[in-house]
């Protein structure tokens, strides 16, 4: 018998395909088809049968010796790979053409950047194609200036946009923002009796990605990015294993390959719920949704420079998240200061992980449907007065 940590490329593709072939099949169900068919020992996880499906392009591209083996053949220099796919992803955005050729030479130039502590390695016409199969990129036609379209006129096009929005139900309509939290930053100002000197801000920062439905009713998990894959408060453990959804990179910021994982990990939770939701979204660079195989999840871009007016989780529903997590912050400062430690404002990654999803769970239906009627986007449903204490704080 074998563990389903043992499993094939191969294998991991039939398990794509049998619930390509059984949309409504459940995950758990899936995952005791994969152990009785493979004859593994125990039943595979929710996580892992998750990632296999979310990683289905990438079976999909394998040649046949790689599709026998146990795990994808490794990329030599997985950073340089990350840094590259996500360059052409922010151009992609930007609506800038990119030949082969120069992808190639802005590898190279990468690879001199990232100093590999050899010489810099060739990149060739091969290399490129495995790299772009990798990724799912193709060659693609360019079509005129269209794409330059005036975004002033955005006014002008709300009745189409909201037109668009009243063929789904609040339940089945999406906003999903990434917002920074300095977790360890001390007040901007303090109540003393003289002025007191200033210490350097401690600016360390994660990354927290939320989504909700309009009428609140699903709250989705957040995912958190860090600057470590295992930071030290992780004690060696990984972010799955501690209970979070959680990746990392340099910049502990969203970059196009994270958001294109998350985007196919929401398709499949609706395709095994068997629903079809539109998911608004800002125009960040990281947020490229071409060629991607989505089945269940519609995107919608907001236009440029109106996600003030238009976008519900900036209307209120992370700044209320972030009062909730600052509570937890005060309480602390309060016991490390009783108990006479000289920063009381420190706290670990982890405990500060913790706090966020408290505070996150803790943020009402009420709050998120509020926030979604105070937008442009929406008719004014509600007096100010229906909006009750709960929104006295947005």
């Amino acid at each position: 018998m074998k563990s389903s940590s043992s499993l094939s490329n191969d294998q991991k593709l039939k398990i794509c395909h049998h619930k390509a072939a059984n949309p409504s099949i459940k995950q758990s169900a899936l995952a005791n088809w994969a152990m009785q068919e493979f004859k593994l020992s125990k039943v595979p996880t929710q996580g892992t049968i998750s990632n296999i499906l979310v990683k289905r392009q990438q079976y999909e591209s394998m040649d046949s010796t790689e599709l026998t083996s146990k795990r994808q053949r490794a990329v030599k220099h997985p950073e340089l790979d990350n840094v590259l796919a996500n360059w052409v992803l922010q151009c992609q955005a930007r609506r800038v053409a990119l030949s082969g050729d120069l992808i190639k030479e802005k590898t190279c130039q990468f690879a001199r950047q990232l100093e590999l502590g050899e010489r810099t390695p060739e990149f060739s016409n091969g290399w490129l194609a495995k790299f772009n199969i990798r990724h799912g990129f193709k060659a693609q036609k360019s079509y005129g200036v269209s794409g330059s379209a005036d975004l002033d006129a955005i006014d002008k096009n709300m009745p189409t946009i909201k037109e668009k929005l009243q063929s789904y139900s609040l339940q089945d309509l999406y906003n999903m923002d990434e917002t920074r939290l300095f977790y360890r930053m001390t007040p901007d100002r303090t109540i003393a009796r003289r002025q007191i000197k200033g210490s350097k801000k401690d600016k360390t920062r994660i990354t927290f990605v939320f989504a909700a439905n309009a009428d609140g009713s699903h709250k989705m998990e957040p995912l958190i990015i860090g600057h470590a894959q295992r930071p030290r408060a992780f004690n060696r453990k990984s972010g799955e294993q501690l209970g979070f959804y959680y990746r990392s990179n340099a910049k502990a910021w969203m970059t196009g390959l994270i958001f294109r994982e998350w985007l196919q990990k929401m398709d499949q939770q609706m395709q095994d719920a068997n629903r079809k939701v539109l998911l608004l979204l800002d125009n960040a660079p990281s947020h490229v949704v071409r060629d991607l195989p989505l089945t269940n999840v519609q995107v919608f871009l907001f236009p440029a420079n109106t996600t003030s007016k238009i976008q519900p989780m900036d209307a209120g529903i992370i700044a209320a998240f972030k009062r909730r997590y600052r509570r937890f912050q005060l309480q602390d400062a309060i016991d490390r200061d009783e108990q006479q430690k000289a920063d009381i404002y420190k706290v670990d990654q982890l405990i500060a992980m913790k706090w966020a999803k408290a505070a996150w769970n803790d943020i009402s239906s009420k709050t998120i449907t509020n926030c979604f009627k105070h937008t442009v986007l929406f008719e004014r449903e509600t007096q100010k007065n229906e909006v009750g204490s709960e929104e006295q704080d947005i």
